[in-house]
């Protein structure tokens, strides 16, 4: 926060739609599959196989749904949080990418690369891949 951000100090973000989201590695490795938005872990429900993690944040609570998550997408986290330190136990990569629940939808195709840091929708969901 600076004083040039006074004005919109405090109300929402206006985000623009995007297919390549930038972030913080946190994990190594690159994986594909889609995405499953959770806000807590007690109300995931059945999640299927292989999908992309995607969540405001982790703790130990959040741990069973890592068993079956190609990778994890959090909003908010570093190399030594709770998300990054499980997603490297369980091989998987991780990204923390800020307003990841809110840019990606559930169902949506990405490919995650905790090398970069990065999250690249590959096809959104209910649509052809390249469509916004």
């Amino acid at each position: 926060v600076d004083s040039q951000q006074l004005d919109s100090l405090g109300l929402p973000q206006e985000l623009a739609a995007a297919e390549e989201l930038p972030g913080t590695a946190m994990a190594p490795g690159v994986a594909t599959g889609a995405v499953r938005i959770v806000h807590d872990p007690r109300h995931a429900g059945e999640l299927g196989q292989d999908y992309v993690l995607v969540c405001p944040s982790t703790d130990p609570c959040w741990t069973p749904l890592f068993l079956r998550a190609r990778a994890l997408v959090v909003e908010r986290g570093g190399v030594l949080s709770h998300g990054a330190i499980v997603a490297r136990d369980f091989g998987i990569p991780a990204v923390a990418c800020p307003n990841a629940t809110r840019l990606l939808a559930d169902g949506d195709s990405v490919r995650v690369n905790g090398n970069l840091g990065k999250v690249v929708v590959l096809e959104h969901a209910g649509k052809g891949a390249g469509h916004a």
